[in-house]
């Protein structure tokens, strides 16, 4: 899949498309994602440490 960045202010933004959140079982009004860059690569998933349980 490839994706571009739309403007969002004065950043970036990707869309990321229902289908994806839900294979990842991400629920974009209560949970949260856990972002990493390893070797140029950027790994999203969903976190397990949510701050709005806590």
């Amino acid at each position: 899949m490839k994706k571009k960045l739309s403007r969002s202010g004065s950043g970036w933004a990707l869309f990321m498309p229902k289908t994806l959140l839900e294979l990842i079982n991400v629920n974009p009004e209560t949970d949260y994602l856990k972002i990493q860059v390893e070797n140029n690569i950027i790994k999203i998933s969903k976190s397990e440490d949510n701050p709005a349980e806590n």
